[in-house]
């Protein structure tokens, strides 16, 4: 079926701004969400910042959930796809609308918590409610409760792809008429165990996160929701519906060659393949929103991918990792609503705290430090995975 898919409405609640209008003005200001560690206890943590949502109030966004029957992260995609919804205006048709949810870690924090009470008390039988929110496939149900849908709910756990994995998805559901909407993105929470996992890995950051920096030293854990509105171009067209964006197409790739370090190669077999599916040839692309975590290798072998695709000039990219810390499952749903409001309203998200040009990706435009106006047709933006998992897509202006 030959359907054009749109982003109608965006639903983020991050470090940086809750609501679209919020997060744009944090967008465009290079606005810092990377603070001092509130969610658990950082004593003995060499390593104490990450991205926090620290206005989180989840029983101001939502309308049919019970606060204390959900896990954080499960309120965050439940709030992220009520923003959405009232952003795109739209009535959802209950049987017709399809969720689509990526995370890395799930509802990780109450096994966090049931692990520590063990560890303190001895084992013991778990508190029934903690047990009860442990399941990832809650992030996708979740949202249909809230939204009281009755379609496909799906969560997928794709790690720090997964955003993009999620849209994709939803983009074919669409395209094949198995749904009339969607609601697609990503959410994760900070969290003790998650924290303890790059830290032992050495691929934290001590203070702030500056991809492409030469004095680059890791990445901050980070959390929040993001939730995309998807629906076909004639349907939005029809009701009069503000379009942030078309999804043109999308690429993937797995590696599968090490369990952590990134291949250059499979990247740029993704960012073909999402250029073909596109239609679109790689001089078209105006920006990347990338990847970005600001560690040591990732930032060099994304740069070199494009470079092996784009040459010796490749369009501007920027991470907004550097703003909001690494949100894992929900990044490229971040960076997809980044991309969109790119298109939308004419802008490039700078990537903030850099100070030290990198000589080897000095012929890399990173916009730096400030937002910068400009005429932006179609973008492209990554996201990558640990075990090779690699997901591009590409957005563009409706004409």
């Amino acid at each position: 079926m030959n359907r054009r898919i749109v982003i109608t409405g965006i639903g983020p609640v991050s470090g940086i701004g809750t609501g679209v209008a919020e997060f744009t003005r944090g967008l465009r200001t290079g606005r810092n969400g990377v603070v001092p560690i509130s969610r658990f206890d950082s004593a003995g943590f060499e390593r104490k910042v990450a991205g926090e949502v620290g206005d989180f109030r989840p029983e101001s966004l939502l309308r049919r959930l019970d606060v204390d029957d959900w896990g954080s992260t499960s309120l965050f995609a439940a709030a992220a796809a009520r923003l959405a919804v009232d952003d795109a205006g739209i009535d959802l048709p209950a049987s017709r609308t399809a969720v689509v949810m990526g995370t890395t870690n799930g509802e990780i924090a109450p096994l966090v918590d049931i692990t520590a009470d063990w560890f303190r008390d001895g084992p013991a039988v778990p508190d029934r409610a903690s047990v009860r929110k442990l399941p990832a496939s809650r992030l996708g149900l979740a949202v249909s409760r809230e939204l009281g849908l009755r379609g496909e709910a799906t969560t997928l756990a794709t790690a720090c792809a997964a955003g993009n994995y999620a849209l994709g998805h939803a983009f074919d559901l669409l395209t094949l008429g198995e749904a009339d909407v969607a609601i697609a993105g990503g959410a994760d929470s900070v969290n003790r165990f998650v924290h303890a996992g790059f830290h032992r890995i050495g691929a934290l950051t001590a203070d702030r996160c500056r991809p492409f920096d030469a004095d680059r030293t890791g990445i901050a854990t980070a959390e929040g929701g993001i939730a995309l509105v998807l629906e076909t171009l004639d349907s939005a067209r029809a009701r009069g519906a503000r379009v942030y964006a078309e999804i043109l197409g999308y690429g993937m790739s797995c590696d599968a060659i090490h369990p952590v370090a990134p291949d250059a190669d499979s990247i740029a077999r993704a960012i073909r393949s999402a250029h073909k599916r596109s239609g679109i040839a790689p001089d078209q692309v105006d920006y990347i929103c990338a990847h970005g975590t600001g560690t040591r290798a990732n930032d060099v072998v994304e740069s070199t991918a494009v470079r092996a695709v784009f040459g010796a000039v490749p369009p501007p990219m920027s991470s907004v990792k550097s703003m909001l810390g690494h949100t894992m499952g929900a990044a490229s749903g971040f960076g997809a609503a980044a991309s969109a409001l790119s298109i939308h309203h004419g802008f490039l998200p700078p990537t903030i705290n850099h100070v030290i040009p990198d000589p080897e990706l000095q012929d890399i435009d990173i916009v730096p430090n400030e937002a910068r106006d400009a005429d932006v047709s179609i973008v492209q933006n990554h996201g990558f995975a640990f075990f090779g998992n690699n997901a591009i897509i590409v957005l563009g202006r409706p004409e």
